[in-house]
C-alpha cells in the first residue's frame, strides 16, 4: 500500500507530466495555442480530481464503492474537460 505523502508526490509527477504535453507541444507547432487561463484551468481540474480520488481513497473501506466512485469522478472529469475544450454541450 501506497505511503500517504508517495501518493501525494505521485498526484503531483502526474499533474506536472499532463500539463506539460501542451507546453512542449507548443514549442513545436502552432497548432497548439494555451494562455495562462488554459494551463489554470487544466491544473485547477487535476488537481481537485486528484483531491477526489485522494479523499475517497481514505475515506471509504468498501472496495466496490471506491471503484465506482472512481470511476466517477473520472468521468465526470472528462466531461468537463471535453466542454471546455471544445464546447461539446
Amino acid at each position: 500500500m501506497f505511503n500517504f505523502s508517495k501518493r501525494i508526490v505521485t498526484y503531483i509527477l502526474i499533474l506536472f507530466v499532463i500539463v506539460s504535453v501542451p507546453l512542449i507541444a507548443m514549442q513545436f507547432t502552432d497548432e497548439v495555442n494555451w494562455t495562462l487561463f488554459d494551463f489554470f484551468m487544466a491544473s485547477f481540474l487535476l488537481i481537485t480530481i486528484l483531491t477526489l480520488i485522494e479523499i475517497t481513497l481514505q475515506n471509504f473501506k468498501n472496495k466496490t464503492f471506491k471503484i465506482t466512485t472512481i470511476f466517477v469522478i473520472i468521468v465526470m472529469f472528462l466531461l468537463i474537460w471535453v466542454d471546455l475544450s471544445v464546447g461539446i454541450f
